[in-house]
């Protein structure tokens, strides 16, 4: 899972430690001469400018290309915050993913931050588009167009938040939810060969996440199919599901899921 829970920011060196792909100084040799190079340490600096700091950052393992890996960063600013009426509070946060070999854009995505779990979720592109810069022609002033016009529209995300939490289900409404849930992490397929446990998996980590309105299940099974925190069973063997890691199919699943889980809100 996405390991965005700190509220201090890094240093460069931190992040230089756990991410050198982000400061690579030039393109990788497999980029062509039109190839404009812009270092993702660059955009760090200018989004500190705009007040948002890096609280954690990731990069893919590669064999060949190392160094210019595709890698995340995880931007928030402290002073933008959804304050819940039931202590719920949630940090809006901005994910940038870029590479130095010629293949990615500057690519932004919108997330939020739960502080009563800890937990990380990535909101769907289907209500929060991705926002992408290319390397050419980059300059601050189109960063903070970019960034501005994804603080602007909070307000849809405190809404759809809202939705969430005024959406009650029934008990068949939660199984069904959970199994599509799973069915978005291990596909039909899979989910035909193997069987889980439901009224485990349903079980609340959290005295927060017992109720049933769409945010408290949400939150509940996102957090379970996402960190593994549950077994299941393929014929005689039991097995307990591995820990998302890789930070790509993170970014998916959790958009996924988020996606599923605008099927069940209140119009």
């Amino acid at each position: 899972m996405l390991d965005i829970h700190s509220h201090t920011f890094l240093s460069d060196e931190q992040i230089k430690e756990k991410a050198g792909s982000i400061f690579a100084s030039a393109g990788s040799s497999n980029t062509s001469e039109k190839y404009t190079h812009i270092p993702t340490n660059k955009i760090i600096e200018d989004m500190k400018l705009l007040g948002w700091g890096v609280t954690s950052v990731k990069e893919v393992k590669a064999r060949k290309n190392r160094g210019f890996q595709k890698h995340l960063i995880i931007f928030r600013n402290n002073d933008v915050i959804i304050e819940g009426q039931d202590g719920d509070d949630v940090f809006p946060q901005i994910l940038l993913t870029n590479s130095s070999d010629g293949k990615n854009a500057f690519t932004f995505h919108a997330g939020l931050f739960r502080l009563v779990c800890e937990n990380g979720l990535v909101i769907s592109t289907q209500d929060f588009a991705n926002m992408r810069i290319r390397h050419m022609g980059y300059d601050f002033s189109e960063l903070q167009k970019t960034i501005t016009a994804m603080v602007e529209k909070l307000p849809l995300t405190v809404e759809s938040m809202n939705k969430f939490k005024q959406t009650k289900l029934t008990e068949k409404q939660i199984i069904k939810f959970a199994n599509e849930a799973l069915t978005v992490r291990f596909g039909e397929k899979e989910m035909k060969r193997i069987k889980v446990d439901m009224k485990a998996f349903l079980t609340p980590v959290r005295k927060e996440d017992e109720g049933t309105d769409l945010w408290s299940v949400f939150n509940l099974v996102q957090e379970k199919v996402m960190d593994g925190d549950f077994n299941y069973s393929a014929g005689t063997k039991v097995r307990k599901a591995r820990k998302v890691k890789n930070f790509n199919q993170d970014m998916i699943l959790n958009s996924k899921l988020y996606e599923l889980a605008s099927t069940f809100c209140l119009n």
